[in-house]
């Protein structure tokens, strides 16, 4: 007997310890994770903003006769707020620990955390980053858009104050490398040369919100910008060089341009298009360009930052409801009778203006309104419910942008979550895997809020790409074979693939059919139901919306 021991004892005791390993990791430990001293106690900002915004789309709805969704459940919440600030879905360890959580308003605590993780700022400062300086990657000798989008998650994660970071970007001097916020002028460098035209057009997009770039060209058709305007904006960037010291502003140069009828040269003097008495008179003319636009006089410039955050937030920018039906950076000019008549987003931008440009502080005050926290199902008629949706009466259904789609689906496909802590080999996996995802699957680039279809191509990539297709197959890495080990019965199985992959417990009716299923292909192993749930679950139309 001893005999037999010293021989398969350390056998023994090392499946015991896989076993072990594969139940903690598949099912965690929940009440361990909760850590002692975590937050109690909630700081939620602009409590009377809240419920003024509350009580402005109950009394619109009550008056235009629309029936308000019923609340979702938590888990929902939970998952938008993945969606938003990380760019995933929850992971089943952050699951178990949500739902072990017992401290009040977790919801709200849960945002605070979440607004913590590094996540919150790598993803945040891509949105941004394509905002000002697109997708590109040249030109490569002066730009390195890593290194911009990299400084601006350190701006997001330090929580520094919106109006001074946009400063930096318009107005900042130094090298592309070590001077990060200069490569939103550098994306601009053609043949050497920088182009005003482009660097006016993008400030007034990304920071104001609202596109003049036809008066480039000629009069805007429609809105008050002249093409003279248009000159006189790109004329803020007509004095910045690029040298070998970097971007420097030469306070002799005469910024010229070619006249269309004459065919002459002509000067061109930097003048604002409004209220000129934000615009400081010291500084370089970038950086007069960058005090007047974020002055917290200029509402333009606060309504533009709070409708790109409600669009992080609910995947549809605020503009493109009711009632102005308008792309994120086309919002139309500041309504005259503000002061009397105020819109939610006029009541978030005065709030984002007192708290002095904090970005989390508005990510909390948006996550906490009533409308966001709505369900994204609904008893209205059809004829009707885009009419709610429009006035947010209803979640709106927006389909997942591809990184959200690529991020979910290897966050799915994983037990523990993906995250700064995670082994630098996987991170390094997940960054290559993102990659060659993106690029197969499409991207839309600055314009990733816009509204868009799903194509064939993308369906099938979804089904039988090589990232699905490995993250799924029986290993010791995905969490297929994992959780087929550790569920113990199929119940157990279809409820923990459910939550990996959607967020939700199956209905009575969903878990009847697959149980039923299982019960027919009585000779099928857990490992190849687990494959089986995932293909479908990750490839429903369920997955790869927000909801």
């Amino acid at each position: 007997m001893f005999k037999r021991l010293k021989i398969y004892g350390p056998a023994l005791v090392l499946l015991i310890g896989l076993g072990a390993l594969v139940w903690t990791t598949a099912f965690p430990t929940v009440e361990a994770r909760i850590a002692d001293d975590a937050p109690r106690e909630i700081h939620q900002p602009h409590r009377d903003v809240i419920e003024q915004v509350n009580s402005w789309y109950e009394q619109s709805w009550q008056s235009q006769g629309f029936v308000r969704a019923k609340f979702a459940d938590d888990l929902t919440i939970l998952r938008r707020l993945s969606l938003a600030l990380h760019g995933t879905v929850p992971s089943l360890e952050e699951i178990r620990r949500f739902e072990a959580d017992r401290r009040p308003q977790r919801l709200a605590l849960w945002c605070q955390e979440m607004l913590a993780d590094s996540r919150y700022g790598d993803y945040f400062a891509e949105r941004l980053t394509r905002a000002f300086v697109g997708t590109q990657q040249q030109p490569f000798l002066v730009f390195r858009r890593d290194r911009f989008k990299n400084w601006i998650a350190e701006q997001i994660q330090d929580n520094r104050p919106y109006n001074e970071v946009i400063r930096e970007i318009i107005g900042k001097e130094g090298l592309w490398t070590g001077d990060p916020a200069t490569n939103f002028v550098t994306h601009a460098v053609n043949d050497g040369d920088i182009d005003e035209n482009k660097l006016a057009g993008k400030t007034v997009r990304a920071v104001l919100g609202q596109r003049i770039d036809c008066a480039q060209c000629h009069d805007h058709p429609f809105a008050d910008w002249k093409q003279q305007q248009f000159e006189q904006l790109a004329a803020f960037y007509g004095q910045t060089r690029i040298s070998p010291f970097g971007v420097t502003d030469d306070p002799k140069a005469v910024y010229e341009i070619e006249d269309t009828r004459t065919l002459e040269d002509r000067q061109v003097s930097p003048a604002v298009p409004f209220n000129p008495e934000w615009k400081p008179e010291s500084g370089t003319r970038r950086e007069q360009l960058a005090a007047w636009c974020t002055s917290p006089d200029n509402r333009r410039f606060a309504r533009a930052a709070v409708n790109r955050i409600w669009a992080q937030m609910f995947g549809k920018a605020w503009s493109e409801g009711a009632p102005y039906y308008a792309r994120i950076d086309d919002l139309p000019d500041p309504e005259p009778d503000v002061e009397v008549d105020p819109i939610p987003l006029d009541m978030l931008a005065d709030a984002f203006v007192e708290s002095g440009f904090n970005v989390a502080e508005m990510v909390q005050t948006i996550a906490a309104l009533d409308v966001f926290r709505l369900s994204s199902a609904t008893d209205v008629p059809d004829d009707e419910l885009k009419e709610h949706v429009d006035h947010w009466a209803v979640f709106p259904l927006v389909r997942l942008r591809p990184e959200q789609i690529v991020g979910s689906m290897m966050q799915a496909t994983s037990i523990k979550t993906l995250d700064q802590n995670s082994h630098l080999l996987t991170r390094t996996l997940r960054l290559i895997n993102e990659n060659d995802f993106l690029n197969e699957y499409g991207d839309l680039g600055a314009d990733e809020f816009e509204e868009r279809s799903g194509t064939v191509p993308q369906a099938l990539l979804r089904m039988n790409g090589r990232l699905f297709g490995d993250s799924i197959k029986p290993n010791p890495l995905n969490a297929t074979p994992r959780i087929a080990i550790a569920a113990g019965s199929p119940e157990v199985l279809l409820e923990t693939c459910f939550l990996t992959c959607l967020t939700r417990r199956p209905s009575g009716a969903e878990a009847q059919y697959f149980l039923n299923e299982w019960t027919e292909q009585n000779n099928q192993k857990s490992g190849g139901q687990a494959y089986d749930l995932y293909w479908i679950l990750i490839n429903s139309p369920e997955f790869s919306w927000n909801h």
